[in-house]
This record gives structure tokens, sequence and C-alpha cells, in this order.
């Protein structure tokens, strides 16, 4: 029986992490639970795309929305089960049993979130993204995501956006996931660059303003500034 779950990680200039999170996937593949690896790249100018070609991956390209890069890997995609993960997110040793036993679940799951940075400011911003995942149900991308491709298409998939896909998904499956124990260490390079507060006020508007109705090209330019 093949294995079930395709792993899908949009790109863009992801020559710095991209081999730390594949390198972590190892561990799904000894387990026979990784079928397949999908890298659907933006255009990066670096070398992000040799790099998923030497670990054997898929290589799709598509323009540089991370919404449609998810969407268009999905669809390049051929097994029962999608693993979406951002390129700087490593999954914590002991993901694989956990991810082998849930595939009984009717349901979408999402890991525990961590960052790859020691001290309160980490801490305190995992526990605040880990604490609204559970009682709001909005996971974000760097948490994984894992869906079978039935419920996935039932619920529309991920949108073809340049931002929020990851809300937009969660909320199309609102009461359909549930919290792995599991943790995904995902980088703190923007937190440590920006500022955790700043970093971490401005995704919080960012979320409000897409709750009001700002259209995700306008949050993705702004994010971008």
């Amino acid at each position: 029986m093949r294995a079930p779950i395709s792993v899908v990680i949009p790109t863009l200039n992801a020559e710095a992490a991209l081999p730390g999170c594949l390198a972590a996937l190892f561990e799904g593949l000894n387990a026979g639970v990784i079928r397949e690896l999908v890298i659907v790249d933006g255009g990066s100018m670096d070398e992000t795309v040799k790099i998923a070609e030497e670990a054997g991956a898929t290589v799709v390209q598509s323009a540089p929305s991370r919404g449609g890069q998810l969407r268009a890997g999905v669809a390049a995609s051929k097994g029962d089960w999608v693993l979406a993960l951002h390129a700087d997110t490593q999954l914590a040793e002991g993901w694989s049993d956990v991810v082998a036993g849930h595939l009984s679940s009717e349901k979408a799951g999402y890991f525990k979130l961590c960052f790859d940075r020691k001290g309160l400011a980490p801490r305190i911003v995992a526990g605040w993204a880990n604490l609204r995942s559970r009682l709001l149900g909005l996971p974000y991308g760097d948490q994984g995501m894992l869906v079978s491709r039935a419920l996935y298409t039932e619920v529309g998939g991920y949108p073809d956006i340049p931002l929020m896909e990851d809300v937009a998904l969660a909320r199309a499956l609102k009461g359909r996931m549930v919290l792995l124990q599991a943790h995904a260490v995902t980088s703190a390079g923007k937190y440590v660059r920006q500022g955790w507060l700043r970093r971490g006020g401005r995704n919080l508007w960012t979320l409000a303003r897409y709750f009001t109705g700002v259209s995700p090209e306008k949050l993705a330019d702004a994010y971008r500034r």
C-alpha cells in the first residue's frame, strides 16, 4: 500500500531554511507515511530549486502567491492526505508517530508552535499562537496543516490569495481540526529583526484588517513593506 501523505511546501528564495525543513521530514519517509514531496516555487533566484530537486522533490513553478502556490501544489500531489508546511518550519522529533496515529481521523490537524529561539518573548508569542489556535480555531501556516484530500476538496482548499490563505482554510475547517501533540519549530528571524512586540502587533493588526474585509492583496502589500 502506498504511503498516504503528500508534503507540499511553497518556496521563494528559501535556500537557507529549506534544508532543515527537509531534513526533519526524513523521519516520515522512514516511518512510511510520506508518499511524495512537492515544492511549489514562486521564482526563486537562489539555490532553492536545486536543493529541492536534489532531495527528490517534484518541483512545480508558480506565480509568487502563497495561497496560489499551495493550491497548485495540492493539485499536483497524489496522496490521500496533504501536509502543508512553510519552508522555515521544522517538525520536531517524534512527529511521524503522532501523524500516523491521526490518519484514522476524519478531522484536519495542526501542530503546536514553538520558535527556534529561547527566551521569554518567544515563549509568550508561541503561547499566544497556541491559545488562539485552540480557542478561535485559527492556526497559522507556520503550525502546519494536515488534512485529508477528501476534506480539503469538500471545503474548497486553499484560496489563490497572496496572504491569509492559512486563515481562510482554517475558517473553512472550523470545528473540524484538532491539535496534534507534536511541535512545529518555526524561524524567529522576522521577530528578531523587527522586534517581538512590533512583529506580533503587526500580525494581529493584519488579522483584524482581514476580518473587517480588507483584501488579501492590500494586506500583502502592507505586510511586505
